[in-house]
């Protein structure tokens, strides 16, 4: 069940070495306000970037007749499906409505996505056997850990339909990047000129620290202004020699 469109390797590599803030900040020139996935936090410190369009599973609360341990293992639970057709390189989006009183995913279902080669998995609840996740290398955000089990709270509903996460609509198909200060969702075409804005940005903020070091104000500098822009371009034209 394929819904969203792979993600060029120059955008991934670009969106890879820019900031979750300096992308809400390009979203939010563009009008775009509510980007930030607020309260998520890695599961491991030091887990690689989370790069990936979203696939996403929309759950509502469980229901005794629904959810219980023996339905959860039938082959047509969605849960179990949603980590079999969760396409490679994407995101799993698990949308537990904020509800973290049972678990959103544990470390063999992370194992399994490691292995398809999904980009890794958020939920704006938690996660149980986090040790595990982490031991699997599956970049993951979580709001809190969680070990009860999925059913006691949880059914999932749906496959790639939009969802509400951490206060943020995602589509199928957004592009999700998340690292050390955080996560942010952005709009799938906008994807590609975000990456290649931020690629710059990150290119002046280094021109403008090098400065800031040297005693430099922020005046005239950051946020940039047309006389510092053309200072930063002749110093690119020169070769970035050190400042």
């Amino acid at each position: 069940m394929s819904a969203v469109e792979p993600l060029a390797d120059r955008t991934r590599e670009l969106l890879g070495l820019a900031g979750a803030a300096t992308l809400a900040n390009a979203l939010l020139r563009r009008g775009f306000r509510n980007t930030f996935l607020l309260g998520l936090r890695a599961v491991a410190p030091d887990q690689a970037p989370l790069i990936g369009p979203a696939w996403t599973v929309r759950f509502i609360p469980a229901r005794e007749d629904k959810d219980s341990m023996e339905l959860y293992a039938r082959d047509d639970s969605l849960h179990r499906r949603a980590i079999e057709e969760c396409d490679p390189e994407a995101v799993l989006v698990l949308a537990a409505g904020g509800d973290a009183r049972a678990s959103s995913m544990g470390d063999m279902m992370a194992l399994r996505l490691k292995a398809r080669g999904v980009a890794g998995a958020i939920t704006d609840g938690g996660f149980r056997d986090v040790p595990g996740i982490r031991a699997t290398g599956l970049p993951c955000y979580q709001v809190t850990e969680s070990g009860p089990a999925t059913p006691i709270w949880l059914h999932p509903v749906e496959f790639n339909t939009p969802v509400g996460f951490a206060g943020v609509a995602i589509y199928p198909g957004d592009i999700i990047v998340g690292n050390d200060e955080g996560i942010v969702a952005i709009p799938r075409h906008l994807a590609d000129e975000i990456a290649e804005e931020c690629a710059g940005v990150a290119d002046y903020e280094h021109f403008v620290a090098a400065h800031i070091r040297r005693g430099r104000s922020l005046f005239g500098l950051f946020p940039a202004t047309p006389d510092s822009r053309r200072e930063y371009d002749d110093w690119v034209a020169a070769g970035r020699p050190e400042i």
